[in-house]
């Protein structure tokens, strides 16, 4: 699956709260890398909520269905996690994870009751939240001589590209970040440019 030119992410914390018959379902959604990350922030609910009955959570991290994935924590199945997972699809954002604390309020909600309340708790959470378009980076590590700096100056001036690392001497060595969508422009601006030394 090839990387989109850009998408939807979120770009800091946010939290919500819904209640229905005394129960509480506290929504928070996160900006997230990896699973590492996700496990930590659910992590940190758990210790943050130590009374709660149920952290209910889905994620999306990348562009694939196989990188969408919830949990219903206890809760009957497809009553927490789905309707979870199906705000994160429909405000189509990736690398984001939203979890939703529930307080018990001494009421059962029966299945429909909990899907409404899981799916209204994480609305919203993404409604406190400031959804943002991320553009994919890619990273490129060249080396060339000095006399050819002025040849990688004028790429590197032609295109959206950042100088994340350099060392400059006789022979330099560059780490550029840029845009995905530019990829193969770059590289082959840099072999055009290279290549006539």
């Amino acid at each position: 699956m090839s990387l989109p030119d850009s998408y939807l992410s979120i770009s800091q914390p946010a939290e919500g709260l819904y209640k229905d018959k005394g129960s509480k379902f506290i929504g928070y959604v996160f900006p997230v890398k990896d699973i590492e990350d996700i496990k930590e922030q659910i992590n940190s609910l758990r210790e943050l909520h130590p009374k709660a009955r149920h952290i209910c959570y889905a994620y999306r991290l990348g562009f694939t269905p196989e990188e969408a994935r919830s949990n219903d924590d206890g809760e009957p199945s497809g009553s927490a996690g789905k309707p979870i997972l199906n705000t994160i699809l429909s405000t189509n954002v990736h690398y984001t994870l939203v979890a939703v604390v529930r307080y018990f309020g001494g009421t059962l909600l029966g299945v429909p009751g909990l899907i409404q309340a899981y799916k209204e708790a994480s609305i919203e959470a993404f409604e406190a939240a400031d959804i943002i378009e991320i553009e994919p980076m890619d990273f490129l590590e060249i080396r060339f001589s000095y006399p050819q700096m002025n040849e990688v100056m004028k790429v590197i001036k032609k295109f959206p590209i950042q100088i994340v690392e350099q060392e400059v001497n006789n022979d330099c060595w560059y780490k550029l970040s840029f845009p995905h969508r530019i990829t193969a422009e770059v590289q082959n601006a840099f072999d055009k440019a290279l290549e006539m030394y």
